[in-house]
């Protein structure tokens, strides 16, 4: 009787063995299927991109010049300082379009990089007032 008793304790503890392993396997399966669906989530593709223009590439000249100036924020990131360096080259980048199309624009295209590029300015000077000084 004594050796029954063993064999249907390690039954027992064979038994406990598989369920917590069972269980391990489980929560590994839902950390899986989440990480694949955040991953699908991830990968969804995106809408079909816009037509290349000129008022694309100046949209997207000023939206780094905003994000560099902190005028635009990405939800759930942290306010990040000013970086007029960069701010000041994107605008510098469109005011080299302005000079090199000179004459080769429509008057809607020349309206829309003249009025992006004078907010952009307008814009670097009032952050670059409100910036404390750089130390040197």
């Amino acid at each position: 009787m004594a050796e029954e008793e063993k064999k249907e304790e390690k039954k027992i503890i064979v038994d406990e063995d598989w369920k917590a392993e069972a269980q391990r396997e489980k929560e590994i399966l839902v950390a899986q299927e989440e990480a694949d669906k955040k991953k699908e989530q991830a990968e969804q593709p995106r809408g079909p991109l816009p037509k290349g223009n000129f008022p694309a590439l100046i949209s997207t000249l000023a939206t780094q010049t905003a994000f560099a100036l902190g005028m635009l924020q990405i939800e759930g990131q942290e306010k990040k300082e000013p970086d007029l360096e960069l701010a000041k080259y994107n605008i510098d980048m469109l005011a080299t379009i302005e000079e090199k199309t000179k004459g080769n624009l429509t008057e809607s295209e020349e309206k829309v990089l003249a009025n992006t590029l004078s907010e952009l300015r307008m814009g670097y000077v009032k952050i670059a007032d409100q910036a404390p000084p750089k130390a040197e």
